[in-house]
């Protein structure tokens, strides 16, 4: 659905109208919890009304109702009057002042009833917990859904190719694909990785799910083979084998092997390529393919491409068409051309290929994949930020060139073709003109406050949604940017939808100095609320670890609040690479005592400042 936006720009020259797509807002711990989907809410305030109203009754607002989760432990996150009690389960319940709660309650295994009262108040909910282990098969048979591949897939000829199934213990188990008969064996998989939230809880450790009785009765069964012959094998059959009987089931998706003489390339044809480590949006980001680029096809999941250097590409980021060589290239000389505000570096090559990035404190390294150095001459003048620029060939399809800078601190990049010359833009430090009462003459700040529209955010014990108070305390930090003779952009100025990728797209439109999104926290299940509070950043790229950590602990300093630390974390909102971008979670809403802070007007004010306070100090530290 495609909306018109106005881009709220303040303290230059305002912009025009751009096109945006509504899609899904992303935090690192508010996604998880406390949608729009309450359970019961006291009134809701917006941006305009930076006070909650508090309820008369017993509200609840976590968990939805008829929830499910594989969590240990749930929290239940609600307010009453802070006159009388709160009782959970026969269980008084401890409150904050304001009479808002976010007891935990351990979880059994299937449904677990909840009943709150409040004097002759009651709630009745329920929560789900659903086990990690794997599903049980019905009778003797295999479980549907386990047998590899689920998709079509393709592979190279030669390549290993693992299949699995999930059946009764104690069986025998085959697939037959092409010509050959596979034995599967029983695997042990006693242990399954927490999801990536569970950092956030210091719960990461792998889980023994050898306690869940249920697991003794099924396996997972595992054997490998490959294929020479191209061609379409079709889809595998299983066999299993028990108690004299043998069935065979097939799976639901088919084989190919792919021709070593039939080859196909992908070429990068969307504003970028989203290039990761395997074939599915779980899999971890690599550096962004510039459009333009093209690599051979060496495998495919369903929707997903592998390109020759190893890394997987969705469909709708690629054309793929029918080619005769796999892309390659060489490379001769390469140049530099300063600007007064970015160096630009030019790599003539016959064909866009793939590319990778790797940032230190002073070095910037450019990875070349499927290119060849033929290069005797490079240029790079007296430049006002590379020092020099070291090469090497440690493969015969990769190339390192190491940039070695004149300043620890990094402003941003970005990679581009144009025709077949990769250009890479590395930023110069800002130009600072200091005044007395004007520290940011020269400066340009984006803030992004974060969700808006549906898009609520996490939410407090009362119902008043995380994208309320972001806009306020952004709003606050933009006059107080202006004040001090920053520009300020804002994603939003109202409460209204703004996607992600338009979230994104301004920013690297704009080029700031820096971009700040602006958030608060929330939980994964498992958590604490009671007990977790405070200051969190989160960062992606290494020119914006400096600053996150910076603005992390001048906030913990300078305004007395708890840390909750500081995290790499691959979110949208840190990942674009032309500008110092930082995500950072002010507070926890579902706390019920730093909520009462999180709302609080002058308290609001005076985060504001502080922010302020130490994107000024940050800056002048970080001046050459």
């Amino acid at each position: 659905m495609l909306k018109r936006l106005g881009l709220a720009l303040l303290g230059a020259t305002s912009l025009g109208l751009i096109d945006v797509v509504v899609e899904p807002e992303e935090s690192p711990a508010g996604s998880y919890l406390l949608g729009k989907d309450a359970w019961s809410i006291s009134s809701v305030a917006y941006a305009d009304q930076p006070v909650v109203e508090e309820s008369s009754s017993l509200a609840v607002v976590y968990p939805p109702e008829n929830h499910e989760t594989t969590a240990e432990q749930i929290f239940l996150i609600g307010s009453a009057p802070p006159e009388g009690t709160v009782i959970i389960n026969g269980q008084e319940i401890e409150r904050s002042p304001a009479g808002h709660f976010a007891p935990s309650f351990p979880l059994d295994v299937g449904e677990n009833r909840f009943t709150l009262t409040y004097g002759d108040q009651t709630l009745e909910m329920q929560v789900q917990r659903l086990s990690l282990t794997p599903p049980v098969p019905e009778g003797s048979d295999f479980v549907s859904e386990s047998l590899y591949p689920p998709i079509d897939i393709a592979r190279q000829p030669g390549e290993l190719i693992c299949f699995e199934a999930i059946a009764p213990f104690g069986s025998e188990a085959f697939v037959s694909l092409g010509n050959q008969r596979i034995a599967l064996m029983p695997q042990d998989n006693s242990v399954v990785l927490p999801p990536n939230s569970a950092v956030l809880t210091l719960q990461n450790q792998p889980i023994d799910i050898n306690s869940d009785t249920s697991s003794s009765s099924t396996a997972t069964y595992q054997g490998c083979g490959s294929f020479a012959t191209p061609g379409n094998l079709g889809t595998p059959v299983y066999e299993l084998a028990t108690n004299e009987q043998s069935i065979t089931q097939s799976a639901a998706g088919t084989v190919e092997i792919l021709s070593p003489t039939q080859i196909q390339v992908a070429e990068v044809t969307g504003s970028y390529g989203a290039a990761r480590t395997g074939p599915s949006t779980s899999y971890s980001r690599l550096t962004p393919l510039p459009t333009g680029t093209q690599a051979a096809v060496t495998g495919r999941d369903d929707i997903w491409y592998r390109l020759d250097y190893g890394a997987w590409i969705r469909n709708t980021d690629v054309t793929v068409r029918p080619g005769t060589v796999p892309p390659r290239s060489l490379i001769r000389s390469v140049r530099s051309q300063p600007q007064p505000t970015q160096t630009e570096i030019f790599f003539p090559l016959q064909v866009p290929v793939p590319v990778s990035v790797e940032q230190g404190s002073d070095t910037f390294t450019l990875i070349l994949h499927n290119t060849t150095a033929q290069t005797d001459t490079i240029f790079i003048d007296d430049d006002p930020l590379i020092r020099r620029v070291d090469w090497t060939q440690p493969r015969p399809d990769e190339i390192r060139y190491t940039f070695h800078l004149k300043t620890d601190q990094q402003w941003g990049y970005d990679l581009r073709y144009e025709g077949t010359t990769l250009v890479l833009t590395l930023r110069h430090a800002p130009v600072v003109r200091l005044t007395a009462d004007q520290p940011l003459q020269g400066i340009s700040v984006l803030l992004d406050p974060g969700h808006g529209g549906e898009e609520l955010g996490a939410r407090g014990p009362t119902g008043y949604p995380e994208k309320s108070v972001n806009l306020v305390v952004s709003r606050l930090l933009r006059d107080e940017l202006i004040a001090r003779g920053a520009t300020v952009y804002m994603t939003r100025n109202e409460d209204m939808a703004v996607s992600l990728g338009d979230r994104i797209d301004l920013i690297n439109q704009l080029a700031p100095t820096i971009a700040l999104s602006i958030h608060y926290n929330a939980l994964p299940d498992n958590g604490d609320a009671v007990n977790t509070a405070g200051i969190g950043a989160f960062w992606y790229d290494a020119q914006a670890h400096d600053l996150a950590v910076f603005l992390h602990d001048y906030l913990v300093e300078t305004r007395d609040r708890p840390s909750y630390g500081v995290f790499w974390n691959n979110l949208a909102l840190t990942r674009p690479s032309i500008a110092p971008s930082v995500l950072l979670e002010l507070g926890f809403m579902i706390n019920p005592n730093e909520f009462e802070w999180i709302v609080d007007p002058e308290e609001q004010e005076a985060l504001a400042i502080a922010l302020a306070d130490g994107i000024t100090a940050w800056l002048e530290s970080s001046r050459d």
